[in-house]
């Protein structure tokens, strides 16, 4: 079972911080957008928290944490964007397509950052399309038909919990272990079990198809 499908379960927790949006003015979209502004300043920091980036003025790890920071927020708000929007009883199609929009390009980023801070862009790239191919798999199993599909190894919720808790630990932790840092196997995990939950997703869709 993947963090995803807890989602239902917190949404007690939640009320307080929904509440406080609407009352500053918030819009669902708006949190969106800034949800995604902290994956892009994740992605930056993550990158100039890597030694590719020493020449100028990178390289601390300290960023990580930074980054990590930044990505906790993001899944906080990339939940709370929806609960706001019932809230508001203004869901949509349209803020539906913004939110899952945003996500897959906060994904990228999220990435992107951890590859380029490494210097390790094949790595970057077996991450990226592993987790664009979970996302994909649970978004057409419902085009056609079967429903949103959260079940896997590692869904988004538990790319986020892993990003933030590897981006804390990769400020304090910066030997490596066969080559890799702690960042680098990261990118490993997501590219090995992003693949396999994919396949499992597909084929729980292709079961209930026939």
């Amino acid at each position: 079972m993947t963090l995803d499908q807890l989602r239902p379960r917190i949404s007690s927790l939640l009320d307080p911080w929904v509440r406080l949006a609407d009352s500053v003015g918030l819009s669902p979209n708006g949190v969106s957008v800034i949800a995604f502004a902290l994956a892009v300043g994740a992605g930056l920091a993550f990158g100039f928290a890597g030694p590719e980036f020493a020449s100028v003025g990178g390289g601390d790890p300290i960023w990580y944490a930074v980054g990590g920071l930044c990505v906790a927020l993001n899944g906080w708000l990339d939940v709370i964007d929806g609960e706001l929007a019932r809230a508001q009883n203004v869901a949509s199609d349209a803020g539906d397509m913004l939110d899952h929009v945003l996500d897959r390009y906060a994904d990228l980023v999220i990435i992107a950052g951890f590859a380029a801070g490494l210097g390790r862009y094949d790595l970057g790239l077996a991450a990226v399309t592993g987790v664009l191919m979970t996302s994909y798999l649970g978004t057409q199993a419902q085009a056609v038909g079967v429903g949103r599909v959260y079940a896997g190894y590692l869904g988004r919720a538990d790319r986020l919990a892993l990003s933030g808790a590897v981006g804390f630990l990769a400020a304090f932790v910066t030997g490596s272990a066969f080559g890799l840092t702690v960042v680098g196997w990261l990118l490993v995990v997501f590219a090995v079990v992003g693949h396999v939950t994919a396949l499992q997703r597909f084929w729980g869709a292709w079961k209930a198809l026939n």
